[in-house]
């Protein structure tokens, strides 16, 4: 538990989201400023840009998920089949990885004897052992990821856009939107470096520059 089990999945849900809002706003926004620097056609297109990323956003985040989470149904239900008719191949593969993990041969027969005595827990450790999936999360919740992932790309996207609707019809918009988003990305970066141990200005600089 103290060691955040499951928050590098979520914090690379919600450092994708809210990177992907800014940068690709942000890129739109002066991508159409090429052809027109009208107020109103670049708020427009800051909105369908943020009300469509966030979208497609959530719904990529849904299936993603939830088709990694049939993925992973499907392996176990063909591992409790293969548990039903072959049990003494699954213990003999439980011998396996337990020799690879340092156990001597006659520790590792012992070990996977034992576990193959209750067929429930013989099946959860040959999915985490042998699979490398977690039965009782399954990567987590799709709808959760769905809403999530629209939330981050929302508040990503509202860091350059925001500043145009302060700043309407003046000749700084640009201007604004530009340094808004700089900011925000040295802040994202910042942020990022309390989780992951490293300098906040390296982490800041690095995402600005990519």
């Amino acid at each position: 538990g103290k060691h955040g089990a499951g928050a590098a999945n979520n914090l690379r849900a919600i450092v994708l989201g809210a990177n992907d809002g800014l940068v690709s706003t942000f890129c739109l926004l002066m991508g159409v400023a090429g052809s027109t620097t009208s107020p109103k056609a670049l708020l427009a297109t800051a909105l369908a840009g943020t009300l469509a990323g966030a979208c497609s956003m959530a719904m990529g985040e849904w299936i993603s998920v939830q088709s990694a989470r049939e993925l992973q149904m499907r392996q176990m239900a063909s591992e409790a089949e293969e548990l039903a008719h072959a049990p003494a191949e699954e213990q003999e593969e439980l011998v396996l990885i337990y020799q690879a993990k340092g156990f001597t041969v006659t520790q590792a027969t012992e070990i996977a004897a034992r576990v193959m005595q209750n067929q429930s827990s013989a099946l959860d450790t040959l999915v985490r052992e042998e699979l490398g999936v977690n039965p009782e999360d399954l990567g987590g919740s799709a709808l959760m990821a769905a809403f999530s992932s629209f939330g981050v790309f929302l508040l990503g996207a509202l860091i350059p856009a925001v500043p145009l609707l302060l700043t309407f019809g003046r000749t700084f918009m640009l201007e604004a939107s530009l340094l808004a988003s700089a900011i925000g990305l040295l802040a994202l970066g910042a942020t990022i470096a309390l989780f992951t141990g490293r300098h906040p200005l390296f982490s800041g600089i690095r995402q600005l520059l990519i």
